[in-house]
């Protein structure tokens, strides 16, 4: 082959090679048709709202073994979120520090058997209310105080901080002096308050009655009278978070009006707790 041909036929491979790569991958692509069918046959991302509870707070909120969240409010709250269409997440924490968690975003809901009150109005919205209670009072079986004993400031009692039990105390008992300040024992968490009740370290406990009745189960502690306070529960959430707001009472107000009200009543010992 000379090289004046060879010169040739090498400028025509080389534009026979570009011609045929343009044909095949360097064109530009139109992508629309592509993502609109995706979006169409995949599922569209569903919003995810973290719900602070108390995570030792049966029957409406607890821990199990296998570290599952379960409990009556944890079932209700996945039924709304169904029925509206997102995803919750369960984040326990310490109960007197779960509004200010849900006002400095870090949650953004409490959904755990949380007593509607003037005080919490003030710095949050609440749903409509979805349960009712009062507050039980509870004594070791050995003891002969009663529950008018303990309204005549004649026990030591325990209670968990910021819960509606202990604000009963503060209210009724120090602030009319039928006890001083030392005889109202503050706990985190109600287990432990539970606790030293069984060891006779305090006299009494104060405590929502349907919870108070589990966390007694088995331990030789008993309740020997309620507290007629008239307490709701709601669901709290930010004044500003108005959207999240309509699509809870939407989502609670559907549940109370379906079958599955009821079935969780019953399984969670709740019957004659709802509001309707």
């Amino acid at each position: 082959m000379n090289n004046k041909f060879s010169g040739v036929l090498i400028i025509l491979l080389a534009v026979m090679a570009v011609a045929f790569a343009g044909c095949t991958g360097s064109q530009p692509v139109d992508n629309t048709a592509g993502e609109t069918a995706g979006s169409e046959q995949g599922a569209v991302e569903k919003t995810t709202y973290i719900i602070g509870i108390d995570g030792e707070y049966p029957p409406y909120a607890s821990i199990d073994k296998e570290g599952k969240v379960t409990g009556f409010d944890v079932e209700s709250a996945k039924w709304v979120a169904e029925n509206q269409g997102f995803e919750v997440e369960f984040q326990p924490l310490a109960w007197d520090g779960i509004i200010p968690a849900l006002l400095a975003g870090k949650i953004d809901m409490v959904y755990s058997g949380m007593t509607i009150t003037p005080d919490r109005l003030e710095k949050v919205n609440f749903t409509t209310p979805y349960l009712k209670v009062d507050q039980g009072v509870a004594f070791h079986n050995d003891s002969d105080l009663t529950l008018d004993d303990f309204k005549a400031g004649k026990a030591v009692v325990g209670a968990q901080r910021g819960t509606t039990g202990s604000i009963w105390v503060e209210k009724n008992l120090i602030e009319t002096e039928l006890i001083t300040e030392d005889q109202l024992k503050y706990y985190d968490n109600f287990p432990s308050v539970i606790t030293d009740l069984q060891n006779k370290r305090i006299d009494a406990a104060i405590y929502d009655v349907p919870s108070l009745a589990a966390a007694i189960e088995e331990k030789p502690i008993e309740i020997r009278g309620q507290i007629d306070t008239g307490e709701v529960y709601g669901v709290a959430i930010r004044k500003d978070d108005t959207e999240l707001l309509e699509k809870m009472n939407d989502g609670i107000n559907n549940l109370m009006d379906d079958p599955a009200w009821q079935v969780l009543l019953e399984k969670y010992s709740l019957v004659g707790a709802s509001p309707r």
